[in-house]
């Protein structure tokens, strides 16, 4: 009989290759390499990312955070994209990232990996449909005589955009392939649009020695100063979150490979496939804003929303015409985060890794794992309570902790089965898409660099928010180390009570007999 490494060079057989695993086929399995594609372009959304977080990068080194900012980290990025490549060609299944640490490293990096993946795509459907609220809130104060947009009326928004996605999911799983398929053409045609506006509407723009070269310190740290160590060191690096944010989650090509034809190709070249375009078409988007600025002082003022610098760029119905097109984009990326999060809490339970295996590792009769998708959107409701208390500063501390939960928990996830692929070696035995000998570079620098960004987002964003300052508040306050402290005091005592009697890595679902059939 031929062996898994043997046979994963045969994409067309992709139900004896998922049996080779260990798993029988549960999850309906009429996804094309385009939709894998999709999902994963969905989710990484400049639609999305590029409007909700461009303040962070501009309050935190102004436009070269985000002008030179965005393809340097973008490069890193692409890096890991294809380390991750390599191992979901050798191992295509709904588990993805936990399941490769539990493969090569053992059940208790396996049960690590799968908490943390867990706990980012819960805080990336969270942080996605917040900012989808946001958004439309903007589309309301503008267009609805009486709405007010408070923080409240944003926090009802994002009850609605997670229920609408829960529903999506669970009943409309007969199109949503579909649905990821017109995702990619909204996200490419929108942002080719909003180019087209910030190119031709507004009435000057700015110099390209602006766009590449002003520096902005409004951060609150180091008195506003805009150069020396604090600014270099601290403040610049802080602004690369909306890059290391926006292009994240897509793991999710992996989640939906055992739902793939020809998986170990497609969800490889769909992972680092989504990474390159997306980074190339962010860049573009992000430059037109740029170019389009008209007062800077009034968008720092306006904390570095997005909606300010179009607000002070456009006419209204241009104005308008933006935000509807990010938001729809936004829709249709919660919706696709919402479908990697509950495949990956399938795949987790079926593996016996969550306390309520047996209830989260039911599909229902169309293949759908409803009880995952409602775990995760309450979940998610839970984690981003504290955006209904305003931050002393304006600056939106709670969005952007929910952001750095999301970006530590997905890339320090990532990070585990990386350094694992390394320590093999040539004991690794890869799949039809593979990197060679250079997985040693590649795997290096991939994992330092999500080590740097890691340390980096759990630091204080603003001076209220650091203990001990004048004026500090706990609203100010980072909380995303909190969370994860907690998550990581949650990871050990669920190990100890439940996870080592029941978790021991893959646990197969299927006979050997079948792999003869």
């Amino acid at each position: 009989m031929a062996t898994a490494s043997q046979r994963v060079h045969d994409p067309g057989d992709d139900e004896r290759l998922l049996a080779e695993l260990g798993y029988k086929q549960e999850l309906r399995r009429k996804w094309s390499a385009f939709s894998n594609f999709a999902i994963s372009f969905s989710i990484i959304s400049i639609l999305a990312g590029c409007f909700t977080t461009f303040g962070q990068a501009w309050n935190n080194g102004g436009p070269v955070a985000i002008s030179w900012g965005w393809p340097l980290i973008s490069i890193f990025i692409l890096l890991i994209g294809f380390a991750m490549s390599e191992l979901v060609s050798a191992y295509p299944t709904a588990g993805g990232i936990y399941w490769w640490a539990s493969k090569m490293g053992g059940p208790l990096s396996g049960y690590v990996t799968g908490w943390l993946n867990l706990i980012g795509l819960i805080a990336v459907t969270a942080s996605v449909d917040y900012g989808c609220a946001t958004f439309l809130n903007i589309v309301l104060v503008n267009m609805v005589d009486g709405w007010e947009g408070t923080l409240t009326q944003v926090f009802l928004l994002f009850v609605v955009i997670l229920a609408l996605h829960a529903l999506i999911n669970v009943f409309g799983q007969s199109i949503i392939n579909h649905l990821q398929n017109v995702s990619v053409w909204w996200h490419v045609f929108g942002a080719a649009v909003i180019v087209g506006i910030l190119i031709f509407v507004p009435d000057t723009h700015q110099g390209a020695g602006w766009v590449f070269g002003e520096r902005l310190n409004n951060s609150g740290f180091a008195d506003g100063s805009d150069s020396g160590g604090m600014y270099w060191l601290y403040i610049l690096p802080l602004g690369f979150l909306l890059t290391q944010y926006t292009i994240t989650g897509f793991d999710a090509c992996a989640h939906v490979s055992e739902e793939t034809k020809g998986a170990s190709r497609a969800a490889a070249n769909g992972l680092w496939q989504s990474i390159a375009y997306s980074a190339i078409g962010g860049w573009i988007l992000l430059l037109a804003f740029l170019f389009a600025v008209q007062d800077p002082a009034a968008v720092t003022e306006g904390g570095g929303a997005v909606s300010v610098l179009l607000d002070g760029a456009l006419s209204s119905g241009f104005f308008k015409a933006v935000i509807i097109i990010s938001t729809i984009g936004q829709f249709f990326c919660g919706m696709s985060c919402v479908t990697s999060m509950s495949r990956m809490t399938y795949a987790f339970a079926r593996d016996r890794g969550l306390p309520a295996w047996r209830t989260l590792s039911k599909v229902d009769r169309n293949g759908t794992p409803v009880a995952g998708i409602i775990f995760g959107t309450v979940a998610g409701l839970i984690l981003t309570l504290p955006a209904l208390y305003e931050a002393p500063n304006g600056v939106p501390v709670a969005f952007y902790a929910v952001v750095s939960v999301a970006v530590i928990g997905l890339y320090v996830a990532f990070l585990i089965p990386i350094v694992l692929r390394l320590r093999m070696g040539d004991r690794f035995v890869p799949g039809p898409w593979t990197l060679g000998r250079k997985y040693k570079v590649i795997g290096w620098i991939a994992a330092v660099e999500i080590v740097i960004i890691s340390i980096y987002f759990i630091l204080p964003i603003s001076p209220a928010g650091v203990p001990g300052n004048d004026g500090f508040d706990w609203k100010a306050v980072n909380y995303a180390p909190l969370v994860l402290l907690l998550a990581g005091v949650v990871i050990v005592v669920m190990w100890f009570v439940d996870g080592r009697k029941h978790f021991t890595g893959m646990r197969r679902t299927i006979d050997d007999p079948v792999l003869n059939k």
